[in-house]
């Protein structure tokens, strides 16, 4: 098996609102809008790979999924999140695994995972030796 390309796929009860949600607060760009009415869908870059919102669901996100998303300074995304009155559910904290986390969740209640990877942690790539 060969995986070329992925998404992430959300059905948000309320698509317009989750669009502005992800476009105006979360500054995600679209790849491409499509689709009319019920029917409509669009696809945003997402680091390095695509979230995709399509038409409305009447349920909620399950508990035990979640969207991790990497920042360059967490502190400041939280502040970026509070001042758009954007539900914060964990302050940002370094977790015993090194990484700064803060979890803030989407307009449907979707767990959003916002981590800072410290410059000395290992999921840092040091490119001066490449």
């Amino acid at each position: 098996m060969e995986i070329l390309s992925s998404r992430f796929m959300l059905h948000p009860s309320d698509f317009d609102r989750s669009t502005k949600f992800y476009r105006d607060v979360l500054g995600l760009h679209p790849m491409r809008e499509f689709g009319r009415g019920n029917a409509r869908g669009v696809v945003f870059f997402l680091g390095g790979g695509y979230l995709e919102l399509t038409s409305g669901s009447v349920e909620s996100p399950a508990a035990s999924t979640e969207l991790w998303l990497q920042v360059r300074d967490v502190e400041e995304t939280e502040r970026e999140l509070v001042a758009a009155g954007v539900p914060i559910v964990e302050s940002a904290v370094q977790k015993p695994w090194g990484l700064i986390e803060l979890r803030a969740s989407d307009p449907d209640g979707l767990v959003l995972i916002f981590v800072e990877v410290p410059a000395d942690h290992p999921l840092r790539l040091d490119h001066r030796s490449m």
